[in-house]
């Protein structure tokens, strides 16, 4: 009888072992194996071993870039995700009229394709055209830069943090209520009013949904992509080919036709993403100790 639940437990995550082989495991030994070698016009493929990888690390293409994601993490993230907790608390509390209607409209930014987001804000951002330019020309004056160098980070962050406070509100909007209600009630006898039961009892409640949330935005921030990609196209001068790892990666690879240093570039960037998750996770267990 064992033997038979062993088996059918076996066959019904055998789907997800192969899909998981196939797409992720498989292209990774093969980025893995092209980032050992290079290729030239004269001489072909040569085994180069850790040439690229040594040559990623001087290169100040990809340096930058992943200077400007750490900007954004350290600027945008905790914006992002204190936003994000705001908002779960108000509608954990049911402070707030028309909650089911406030939920959705926070949420939906992020059902909103990602390609579609950069070009809606892209046109709201515009100088020469868009509500801003128009407005600037009633009031003749000039319109607001956010397109410029001066600027274009600060508009990306705003496009991210208008995409996923809804995602990160909903994952901790959940883990809200899942909080045992004796907790409010015991607080409640206490004493303790909404604002110290938020940051009493709720908040060190989820604490483990808001790393979660942590992770997944280190994740995504160093993985920036499709709106420097798409706001190039309106400041070609400002966004270049390498203004995040990932744009880097992309024009090396099909651009440039450099697959073994692009491999280089992506592992790379994988192992920076896996050290500040780790360091990430490593300082929220330190302080759960401590406490």
């Amino acid at each position: 009888m064992r033997r038979k639940e062993n088996a059918t437990a076996y066959l019904l995550i055998s789907p997800f072992v192969v899909i998981f082989l196939l797409f992720l495991i498989v292209p990774l030994v093969y980025a893995g194996y092209l980032s050992m070698f290079r290729e030239q016009l004269v001489g072909g493929t040569t085994f180069i071993g850790l040439d690229n990888y040594v040559r990623a690390l001087q290169d100040s293409s990809f340096l930058s870039g992943v200077g400007r994601m750490t900007i954004v993490l350290v600027i945008q993230v905790p914006i992002m995700l204190g936003l994000a907790l705001l908002f779960a608390l108000l509608l954990d509390a049911g402070v707030l009229y028309l909650q089911r209607f406030i939920r959705l409209g926070i949420f939906i930014p992020y059902a909103v394709p990602g390609v579609i987001a950069a070009l809606m804000w892209g046109y709201l951002y515009g100088p020469d055209f868009g509500p801003t330019a128009q407005i600037a020309d009633r009031l003749g004056t000039t319109a607001p830069q956010f397109l410029s160098s001066d600027w274009m980070l600060f508009s990306i962050m705003n496009i991210v943090t208008w995409e996923f406070v809804g995602y990160n509100m909903i994952i901790m909007y959940a883990a809200l209520r899942a909080v045992p209600a004796e907790l409010y009630d015991a607080a409640s006898v206490d004493g303790a009013g909404p604002v110290r039961t938020a940051w009493s009892i709720k908040i060190p409640a989820i604490r483990a949904a808001i790393l979660l949330t942590l992770i997944f935005s280190v994740i995504g921030t160093f993985q920036l992509f499709t709106e420097p990609n798409l706001l190039a196209n309106l400041a070609p001068n400002v966004i270049g080919v390498d203004y995040t790892p990932n744009l880097y990666a992309y024009n090396l690879s099909f651009i440039n036709r450099d697959l073994n240093y692009a491999a280089a570039i992506a592992f790379l960037l994988g192992i920076v993403i896996m050290t500040v998750s780790y360091v990430v996770q490593l300082s929220a267990q330190r302080k759960e100790r401590a406490r």
